[in-house]
Order: structure tokens, then sequence, then C-alpha cells
């Protein structure tokens, strides 16, 4: 087993490198061990097939380095927050054991993501409970784990941040993992397949508009931004300076 100390759980893959793949890359860097579990395949996308975003993923996890990257394997779009899906997740949890879990936002033009916002959250709960079994791939009985904090990130929809990560030496980074989704994002070499919300290279400017404008907030040029249900709580003033 991989113990993790960040756990990214997006609904989609390519979520997790729009919206945190700066703050991913910069905790690497800091010898932190950070992996992504995919909820879904992704398979209900215009662009693309599974398969194709399966090499994307891996090609994103190459640049991003991750410590490990894999998919849960839920069904897009008609996964639920119920007792099936979060043994699936906490399945997961347990088996990275990861301190910090990063989720999907929880509200946004997808209803993939706020689902799955709160089956994360509710799972993270759960798999603290010890009278709650899960078997790993060999059929071991897994130990309880609860993460010490769940985060989520912010999408489209525009949330106020609790807090706010400057990427700014890692978002060419950043971007070089969201160019990996070929079949997604703005790329001349798609232009004859179906064009989508995300695909307009008018996407990347907003996300990148949106970047900046966290980063203004802490005098960075860029930032992205997480929201938190947990309250912090700091010894000296000046650690928030």
């Amino acid at each position: 087993m991989t113990k993790l100390d960040i756990l990214v759980l997006p609904s989609h893959p390519d979520d997790a490198e729009l919206y945190c793949a700066g703050t991913i890359a910069k905790h690497l860097a800091l010898g932190k061990k950070v992996g992504v579990a995919d909820l879904t395949r992704g398979e209900l996308g215009t662009r693309g097939t599974v398969e194709i975003r399966r090499e994307e993923a891996a090609n994103a996890a190459a640049i991003l380095n991750l410590t490990v990257r894999e998919n849960v394997g839920l069904a897009d779009g008609f996964f639920r927050n119920d007792q099936q899906h979060q043994q699936e997740v906490i399945r997961v949890i347990r088996k990275y054991q990861p301190e910090i879990i990063i989720a999907n936002a929880i509200t946004d033009r997808h209803p993939d993501h706020a689902r799955a916002a709160e089956l994360v959250q509710e799972a993270a709960f759960y798999a603290g409970l010890r009278r709650i079994k899960t078997a790993s791939e060999d059929g071991t009985e897994q130990e309880a784990w609860r993460p010490k904090l769940v985060l989520n990130f912010i999408q489209d929809t525009y949330i106020k941040p609790d807090i706010l990560i400057d990427i700014t030496e890692y978002w060419p980074q950043k971007v070089a993992s969201i160019k990996a989704y070929k079949s997604q994002f703005y790329n001349p070499e798609w232009a004859n397949e179906p064009q989508t919300y995300i695909s307009s290279p008018e996407f990347m400017e907003v996300a990148e508009a949106r970047a900046r404008e966290f980063g203004r907030s802490i005098q960075a040029k860029y930032a992205e931004g997480f929201t938190s249900k947990r309250l912090f709580g700091v010894n000296d003033l000046f650690d928030l300076v």
C-alpha cells in the first residue's frame, strides 16, 4: 500500500487538472505524496472515448509526476450518494490513508460535481467507522481511516474560497497537464469534432482569469481556491500574514 498525504477524488478525468493541478504540483515539490482517483471514466463526454481519456489521464499524471493515479469506475452521470457508492469510495480512502482529501465543488453547473462532493464528504467520515467493513484487492480487511481535512475545489460556478494557494511557480505545469486532454479542450486537431462548452479557446481564457483573480487576492500572479466545511484556527496571528 502507498500511503498518501493528499488524495484527490474528482468525478471526471481532467477535473483535478483544471481546478487543483497547481496545488498538486506544489505539494509534490514539497515532498508530499499526492494521488488522484477519478470516480468515473468520463464515458458520457461528447468528445473522445474512454480509451482516449484513459491515455490522456495517464499523460497528465506523468506531467504532474503523481504518486498514483487510478479510476474508481463509477458510472458517469449515474453514480449516487448511497451505500453502494460510499463503500467504493471508502475502499479507496482506506487503501491510501490520506491526511487530506480534495473533492469537487460543492455546487456547479454539472450535476455530477456537487453530487461527487457530497459522496466524498460522507464517505470520508464513514471511512473512519470500524464497523463498516471493506476489503482490499487481495481480500484483506481494511483498517478504518478518516482524513484530517476534506477540501473542495471551485469549478465553473463562482464560490467564495476559504483558502487560496499560490500556484504561480507551477502554472506552466498546470497548463501542460490540462493540455494533455487533447480531446476535451481547445485543440485545432479536433476542429472537425463536435464543439462543447469546454473545447472553445475562451474556456481556457476564463480559467486563467479565475486563477489571476484568486492570485490578486493574495498578491500572487496565480492561485487556486478551495472551500471547507471546517473552520481553521491558528495560535499566532502572524501565521496569517
